[in-house]
């Protein structure tokens, strides 16, 4: 099974290698410190020899791709290793085989090609000619990565952990983000209204790539006849060089070789001087000279980084394409034909899925191998989803059933539908929910791996042109005996389903035992339900799903988008129906009386209908819960079983005595408390949820009518659950976050973390209004406001683009566009102006008239988007009567709205700077639309190992691990790059959380490497305007500042801010971020606009006591320092010095520190007031003492802006070191005895006592208040984390306590748990609470030279507890 996955059919064997390569190297970054490294020399295959550095661990295959990748090798392909005259076997590790050591000779030998491995050595060569340009993305919808062109220099690999390769030349860059003079742009100033598109990419920064060959493709003689076949021949090829030659080539297993056909004549002979060349480039550079000189030039030419030219596993799609798309398209020599799938031999994407994940997973490495090979698969499929949607609709391909209000259709290995819009579940709307809802169950599903029970098919699902097609692999035939012909066919292989009849035998057994696991994995209760048939049919799912062994042995699950419990705020006619029959069957035995009792409680809070409006109608009835929602709703009702047991052990004597009498009173607790919370178990507490409950046309028995009613109860409670807890709970976040949502996209995510589906969103409108905060929310209402209005403007869009026909598409949809953005838009003739722009360019009369696409107006398309508006969220009365008033009233900016709708439809715009406010023309003309993407939703593959390193290297962050989470974010890392080739979003995420990490440990340079490659992944795999990537480009600016170039930072800083703009605007709490960080690093003169900006921004959004307004006045208490006007200063650091005592006290350290720099600034200005009086009096010039700031204090600041470092609260750390000596003090005391470790302890106490004496006066003031310190236990490292930071890790800022900050909210969304909050990552790092003179700021010294002094003690006195004081030490503390 594994040579079968490993040899399926090469569709995509160029990707293929290439990470394995990079697995290669990424194996080289991590195990970089083991002694297994060694050099060989390689030798044969028609190359130089050359001196290969190898690692003892890798495969033989692994050298071998890593060669392919080499100039002096590439675009060889099809080889094999030898070592004495044996082949090497391609899957044995180096370190096994006998003899190959430092200086062995491998030598490369040339294999036959097979006419598979020819069509892949050709795939290979056209991957190098089409040497990509910075057009080539924006051309194929592809989101580019831009930090190349905005630094203006060649990129090295990123991958090398020093950095030394990724020097930039700050002096030489110019891009438009500065001016000549180094001044910021107009449009990125406070306060302006511009928004430029032009400056978002890059358009003419970059010559072209240098084209080799004017056409190549496949011969008119092509396939060759059948005696030429059996001759060897596998293909014909036509080359047209830049010489204007005309040369007909052969493909044979040795290599290639010139033909003597023409145009004319047929003649396969070979050409007499024409060699066999086991390269298809050799025979080209011997055929032309001038494709020799430019091919050499484009393979020896500067390179793009690896991460950089890797093909992304999944369309990452960018709303703005080329600034001229006729000029950027170029011959990209696709007439080969190489790239396509032979006729007939559409793949069986369900085996070839179903293959890799039956693939061994015992070790390591067979994980990464069947993590990568599932990754591979599912990206083939979904790029074959994306191509076979536009095939399908745009009409080269006939339905197969005669249905047309559900055609299918079969593609490329596909099956494609539809479906049916059943009025049952809400027509239109119903369909489209259901084949969500199956993505979703199939995800759900898939994820059982620990489980290895059940298999689903690829699933996938595209939206293009308006249509939503469903796509699978096709289903694996029904397994069935002899003895089963003779029954129904529906019958034959069907084990599991409500029309599935009694049945007994082992298979049937095996798939329930897996369907009851996979049950007590996604909460789900058993349950029985009455079949149409009236028979009586245990359940583990919903009664739409069914369960069958295939052909392949197989069990599978299909029809599963009902898997999740139902939304009961949203059924309300079902709930009726429900009660109902729960009260006839409440009637038919008393015992059920007694059980209604029981759970009787309606599950509804008081009032609840009143003040929310719900339950209430939806326009489809699929309205389900998220998984997340119901992980954190069983969370909660295990908070509230805790809480109850407590309570009723608290009225019986308490904990202690109901254990130690051990009698009945802790089980009946436990039994009351499981009947109070809804448990469906009486002994334990279990809460499991029926998806069948209120869902329409299902019956139970009456048996079942208690458990009913439970489930029904638990239900509301969790439909309420929303409403109380999950949408307060995220507008409180939002209210301390500064990372807040920007778009709808960090919007979506924010609200599913939480378990809130988009159709709350009018309810979350509600409760913002109802907020006394609610002008700290208008950026949330503001992106809540846009979100509903596009989703109801695409639903709009859809039924409005699937009327158009194909050559008027693009006039339909800038039309559309025009329509939506500008009020009362209304053509004056129908396609006028497109018609004279037909006629000039020849293309035929234009849109007609009569088209029912030109007659739509303005005021019509707002229409019909607020009814949609009312019906799906209630939220009509906020859109008012068109896009100004989304602009007036809630700051929406209709540049951020084109953007959404674009990306959220597939349309791609041309790039050029839009006037959107113009009244009298259409701001969007047809030529600025330049294509329709299909938009793919499709299942996440796991990355398990990375995941999991990545996840306990933010366990070792929150207790403060440093060290530790170090190695392991090296290790998640490497495993990334093996499975995914960096290339994923997590990735990213774990790449700049290791830079974060890199920065607290002391080591800039080593922070700065990283992030310039999360910055890559951010760009590419979410998009180069992602509300991520502008957060990345914020610390990788930090991160450059520290290393000294400062150019470098405010160009990153800059383009965060113009992303910021064009995403969401000014008015949002993180642009005061950015603007801070700007007032750092900018020159003198232009700090103070974003100063200013920020603090207005962080008191409208945070209030003045709050911890970002007090920094923000801090800065600007500096920033005028350093210019000389105190009286300011004073003023500005005065509201800082409240705002820290009403947050921290007057005893805080970071009240202190505000204190002690107000004290100084006083003196200061007093002193400079003094001296320009004497000044004055003496008739002559005094210059004004200012105080500047270091680049070292800067760093830092930027660190607490940015969140790399937070201000601690709470001094947990002392906190630890208490409840650790007093843990110590009562096993010493139950001991009565001192261990060996604690003799050294006592001796070090004596050291630390007479060292402490010794102190400066500064360092008193220091330790004062501090406890004293934790002795060495010589336990381990994850035993007393804190005490392992050493002060060289942890640095000052500017006499301010710090902390380590959170994980990023999207670094959150893949914890196992499902919470996407780490409650325990604020781990105090307590650095100094020493508070620097602002003398220091004119001398030259820093923070950290200050703090060092008054932290000698406290560094002497944990190596006087380790035994460790040097006499350096002790000279020091002298």
């Amino acid at each position: 099974m594994k040579d079968k996955v490993r040899k399926r059919g090469g569709r995509n064997q160029a990707k293929a290698d290439a990470i394995t390569v990079t697995g290669a190297n990424n194996a080289a970054g991590i195990k970089e410190d083991d002694d297994t490294s060694f050099p060989v020399k390689i030798q044969g295959a028609g190359v130089e020899p050359f001196e290969f550095q190898v690692h003892g661990f890798w495969l033989v295959q692994d050298v071998i791709m890593a060669l392919l990748s080499r100039n002096e090798v590439c675009p060889r392909s099809s080889m094999s290793l030898t070592f004495a005259g044996a082949t090497l076997d391609p899957l044995t590790e180096l370190q096994s085989l006998k003899g190959v050591k430092a200086g062995a000779i491998l030598r490369l030998v040339e294999e036959p090609y097979t006419p598979h491995l020819a069509r892949v050595h050709l795939a290979h060569v056209l991957e190098l000619l089409r040497t990509s340009g910075p057009q080539d993305a924006l051309r194929e919808g592809c989101s580019p990565s831009i930090l190349e062109t905005l630094t203006h220099t060649q990129t090295p690999d990123l991958s090398l952990p020093n950095g030394k390769n990724l020097k930039r030349s700050a002096v030489n860059t110019k891009t438009e983000l500065t001016n000549q003079d180094g001044a910021p742009p107009e449009y990125l100033l406070p306060g302006s209204s511009e928004r430029p598109l032009m400056a978002l990419l890059p358009h003419n920064s970059q010559l072209e790539a240098p084209c080799c060959l004017k056409d190549l493709s496949l011969s008119c003689w092509n396939p060759p006849p059948g005696y030429r076949k059996l001759q060897g021949d596998f293909m014909y090829i036509t080359v047209v060089t830049n010489e204007g030659r005309r040369c007909d080539i052969t493909s044979c297993p040795k290599g290639f070789f010139l033909n003597r056909s023409t145009e004319d004549v047929f003649d396969p002979r070979p050409v007499q001087s024409s060699p066999v060349c086991h390269c298809f480039t050799d025979l080209l550079s011997h055929i032309s000279p001038v494709f020799k000189q430019t091919f050499t030039t484009v393979k020896l030419g500067p390179q793009q980084p690896h991460i950089e030219r890797m093909p992304t596993p999944y369309h990452t799609l960018s709303w703005l394409g080329p600034p001229c798309a006729s000029r950027t398209h170029k011959n990209t020599f696709s007439r080969l034909r190489v790239d396509e799938q032979a006729a007939g031999q559409a793949p069986d994407w369900n085996e070839e899925l179903q293959a890799a994940r039956d693939l061994p997973k015992e070790t390591l490495e067979e994980r990464l191998q069947r993590e990568r090979t599932l990754l591979e698969v599912n990206s083939a499929f979904v790029k074959t989803v994306m191509q076979g949607a536009e095939t399908v609709v745009d009409g080269f391909v006939e339905p197969v059933n005669g249905n047309p209000e559900d055609p299918a259709f079969l593609w490329g290995g596909l099956f494609m539908s539809q479906g049916a819009a059943s009025p049952a579940l809400g027509g239109e709307r119903g369909r489209r929910a259901a084949q969500r809802l199956e993505l979703k169950g199939v995800q759900a599903y898939s994820d059982l791996e620990a489980l290895q029970i059940l298999y689903t098919l690829p699933t996938a699902i595209v939206d293009y042109r308006g249509v939503r097609l469903s796509a699978q692999g096709l289903a694996p035939g029904l397994e069935c005996s002899e003895q089963d012909q003779e029954s129904t066919p529906a019958s034959r292989g069907l084990l599991y389903g409500i029309n599935v009849g009694p049945q007994e035998s082992v298979q049937r057994r095996r798939l329930l035992e897996r369907l009851a696991q996979a049950a007590k994995s996604l909460y789900i209760q058993r349950h029985v339900v009455t079949a149409p048939s009236g028979l009586r049919v245990p359940l583990f799912t919903s009664v739409d799903t069914q369960g069958l062994v295939g052909a392949d042995k197989r069990f599978y699950i299909l029809d599963v988008f009902r898997s999740f419990p139902a939304d009961v705020n949203f059924c309300p006619e079902v709930q009726t129906e429900s009660q109902a029959v729960s009260k006839e069957e409440e009637s038919n035995s008393s015992c059920e009386e007694d059980e209604t009792k029981r759970v009787g409680v309606t599950g509804w809070p008081e009032n609840y209908h009143a003040t929310s409006g719900l339950p209430k109608s939806f326009p489809h009835s699929l309205c389900r819960l998220r998984p997340e929602l119901v992980k954190a709703f069983i969370q909660h009702k295990h908070c509230q079983f805790t809480e109850r047991v407590r309570e009723l052990l608290d009225e019986n004597g308490g904990f202690e005595e109901c254990a130690a009498a051990a009698d009945s009173r802790s089980t009946e607790a436990v039994r009351a408390a499981c009947r109070e919370v809804g448990s469906v178990s009486d002994i334990i507490f279990e809460i499991r949820l029926n998806p069948n409950v209120f869902s329409p046309g299902v019956s139970f028995p009456p048996a079942e009518s208690s458990s009913v009613m439970l489930q029904e109860r638990l239900l509301r409670e969790a439909a309420a659950f929303i409403i109380t807890h999950q949408i307060p709970g995220f507008l409180q976040w939002c209210l301390e976050n500064n990372e807040a949502p920007m778009d709808g996209a960090s919007l979506k995510w924010a609200l599913h973390q939480r378990g809130i589906n988009l159709r709350y969103l009018g309810h979350v409108i509600k409760a913002i209004e109802q907020l006394e905060q609610k002008g700290r929310l208008r950026h949330i209402m503001r992106s809540i406001i846009g979100e509903i209005f596009i989703r109801s403007t695409r639903r709009v869009f859809n039924n409005f683009i699937q009327g158009v026909d194909v050559p008027s598409l693009s006039a339909a949809v800038s039309h559309f566009l025009s329509c939506l953005l500008v009020p009362h838009f209304a053509p004056t003739t129908a396609g006028d102006e497109a018609k004279k722009k037909s006629r000039r360019r020849g293309r035929g009369a234009g849109a007609s008239e009569s088209t029912p696409w030109s007659t739509l107006t303005g005021p019509e398309l707002w229409n019909m988007v607020c009814q949609d508006a009312a019906e799906t969220y209630n939220a009509s009365d906020s859109l008012g009567s068109g896009a100004h008033h989304l602009v007036e009233n809630y700051g929406l900016q209709k540049l951020s709205l084109l953007r959404e709708f674009c990306l959220k439809t597939g349309v791609q715009l041309r790039l050029r700077d839009y006037f959107l406010d113009n009244q009298n023309k259409a701001p969007i003309v047809p030529d600025d639309i330049l294509n329709i993407f299909p938009v793919v939703k499709h299942i996440e593959m796991p990355t398990t190992d990375a995941s999991k390193a990545y996840y306990a290297a933010q366990a070792s962050i929150s207790k403060g691990l440093l060290d530790q989470a170090h190695d392991q974010l090296k290790e998640a890392a490497y495993l990334f790059g093996r499975v995914c080739n960096d290339l994923h979003p997590e990735a990213g995420f774990c790449h700049s959380l290791s830079a974060k990490v890199a920065f607290l440990r002391g080591k800039a340079a080593e922070a700065r490497s990283i992030q310039l490659k999360a910055v890559v992944i951010s760009e590419r795999v979410l998009g180069f305007d992602h509300p991520n990537t502008i957060q990345q480009y914020a610390l990788l600016g930090v991160y450059v500042y520290a290393g000294g170039e400062t150019v470098l930072a405010q160009r990153c800083f800059l383009r965060a801010r113009l992303l910021m703009l064009t995403v969401h605007g000014e008015d949002h709490p993180y642009m005061a971020t950015l603007d801070c960080c700007l007032g750092l690093v900018l020159p003198e003169e232009q700090k103070e606009q974003f100063l200013k900006n920020a603090l207005k921004l962080n008191t409208s959004f945070f209030g003045p006591a709050d911890l970002h307004t007090a920094l923000n006045q801090h800065l600007l208490a500096q920033w005028m320092s350093a210019k000389g006007d105190y009286r300011s200063a004073m003023a500005c650091e005065k509201e800082a010095l409240t705002a820290y005592t009403s947050l921290f006290g007057e005893d805080h350290t970071q009240t202190r520190c505000s204190k002690d720099f107000l004290s100084t600034i006083t003196k200061q200005a007093v002193k400079v007031e003094r001296t320009l009086r004497q000044a004055g009096a003496e008739g002559g010039e005094q210059t004004v003492e200012c105080l500047n700031p270091t680049s070292d204090i800067i760093v830092e600041q930027l660190a607490l802006v940015t969140g790399i470092k937070k201000i601690a609260q709470s001094d947990k750390f002392q906190e630890y070191r208490q409840k650790h000596e007093a843990l110590k003090a009562a096993v010493r005391k139950e001991l009565g005895l001192k261990l060996p470790h604690e003799l050294h302890a006592s001796k070090a106490e004596k050291l630390e006592e007479k060292s402490s004496n010794q102190e400066a006066e500064p360092a008193k003031e220091v330790e004062d208040g501090e406890q004293p310190s934790e002795k060495n236990t010589g336990e381990g490292q994850q035993e007393q984390p804190v005490e392992e930071m050493s002060e060289e890790r942890a640095q000052p800022a500017n006499g301010h306590v710090v902390e380590l900050a959170e994980p990023h909210q999207h670094e959150e969304s893949s914890e196992p748990d499902g919470d996407g909050v780490a409650s325990g990552a604020e781990v105090t790092v307590e650095v100094t609470k020493a508070v620097a003179s602002p003398s220091t700021l004119k001398n030259g010294m820093s923070w950290a030279d200050v703090v060092s002094k008054s932290a000698v003690a406290e560094e002497t006195e944990v190596k006087a507890v380790n035994g460790e004081v040097s006499a350096e030490d002790k000279a020091v503390e002298e």
